[in-house]
């Protein structure tokens, strides 16, 4: 068996969207990077698809968002509420977009090594590298073919997901945890230019038409995650899928009956949320390593690129205090969406009580575009 050790100035755990993101910005800022995952991003994964406006203003700043619109992602001007029988349509200042993540995880991997970071991939991270006072140093890692390889840096980021395996083996405890959780399936459909978002809303029940690449539409149907579990084990979960875009979404069920599904139904179980300490001696999270909240938010890709951001100017910054403040800036930003979160994925409100939520989850997310456009635009903005 091979051991060799390669050195670095940071080390990324995860190449999607979150890690992605991150070690292009601190690649444009000069750091050498190296950026590591399982599998390859042009793989498509379990996701929502919708960018919020802070997204879509980190993509436009990076340079990034004029080659998300090139690889055919539809404007969405408007978003459409159905509460019941009652529709609500809201006129966007400017356009939202919902690139599939195999267009978006490559645009920002494209940009990261366009930038010098490194990506390797087939690599499977198994242990933390600590010194004598137990700062984590690197990572020891498997590649692919039974090399072991020992990369060693200052700063080890864990964007490796839901199940982060940077924030185990850091021991990142949990700030807050939630009790909610909704269940979310969803699949690909063809349907003819739209320019809308559309959100469906009936007590126990969500839905929603997304457009996205390809002439395509992803349509979403949401349940209560205790009610998809007894229910899929009952009718299975092409059926189950049907009955709620039957009962919530009549638009979205009659596309799906008229058109051929284009792949596979996928589901996603449900997940209660929660915010993980962000750093620790030699460590950072980001995205949904660190902080996770209910899909059907649609504001998880949000997320990534904002604490990428703040993430990787503390790094330049240099110091514990930077990264302090890192955590400081991502929790006030983000416990409000995750208290508003909880509270949508409950499924225990009515038609008013959702609207009532829905704005208020509007207003959380305020503070994190005035956040970002406060911002100057260093070296690590660049242009792409």
């Amino acid at each position: 068996m091979n051991a060799r050790s390669e050195e670095f100035d940071a080390v990324v755990v995860g190449a999607r969207c979150a890690g992605a993101a991150t070690a292009m910005l601190m690649a444009r800022a000069g750091l050498r990077v190296l950026v590591v995952d399982r599998t390859h991003p042009s793989r498509d994964t379990l996701s929502t698809h919708a960018l919020m406006r802070a997204g879509v203003l980190q993509l436009s700043r990076w340079g990034l968002l004029q080659r998300i619109v090139a690889a055919g992602t539809p404007a969405v001007t408007a978003t459409t509420f159905h509460y019941g029988n009652r529709t609500e349509t809201l006129e966007l200042a400017s356009p939202l977009y919902a690139p599939r993540r195999t267009v978006l995880d490559t645009a920002l991997l494209s940009a990261a090594r366009e930038a010098g970071a490194q990506a390797r991939f087939g690599v499977d991270v198994t242990r933390l590298c600590r010194d004598e006072t137990g700062r984590v140093t690197g990572v020891l890692a498997r590649v692919r073919g039974g090399d072991v390889v020992t990369f060693r840096a200052p700063l080890t980021v864990g964007a490796d997901g839901l199940r982060s395996t940077v924030a185990r083996l850091a021991g990142a405890p949990m700030v807050r945890q939630g009790g909610a959780a909704s269940a979310i399936v969803y699949g690909y459909w063809p349907s003819p230019p739209t320019a809308h978002y559309d959100w469906f809303y009936r007590p126990g029940m969500s839905a929603g038409i997304i457009p996205t690449n390809d002439g395509q539409v992803c349509i979403w149907a949401g349940l209560p995650a205790d009610r998809f579990e007894d229910e899929r084990r009952h009718v299975g979960l092409m059926d189950l899928f049907a009955r709620v875009l039957a009962e919530t979404a009549p638009p979205a069920a009659a596309l799906v009956a008229r058109a051929e599904r284009l792949g596979a139904l996928r589901g996603f179980p449900g997940m209660p949320g929660y915010l993980r300490r962000a750093t620790g001696p030699g460590w950072a999270l980001v995205g949904d390593a660190g902080y996770f909240k209910d899909p059907l938010t649609a504001h998880g890709i949000t997320d990534a690129l904002r604490d990428a951001e703040f993430l990787a100017r503390a790094v330049l910054e240099g110091g514990e205090d930077a990264l302090a403040e890192y955590e400081r800036t991502r929790d006030r930003l983000s416990l409000p969406l995750l208290d508003v979160a909880e509270s949508i994925a409950s499924y225990r409100w009515d038609l008013d009580e959702i609207r009532e939520l829905l704005l208020a989850e509007s207003a959380a997310m305020k503070p994190e575009v005035a956040a970002l456009r406060a911002l100057d635009t260093p070296d690590l903005a660049g242009a792409a």
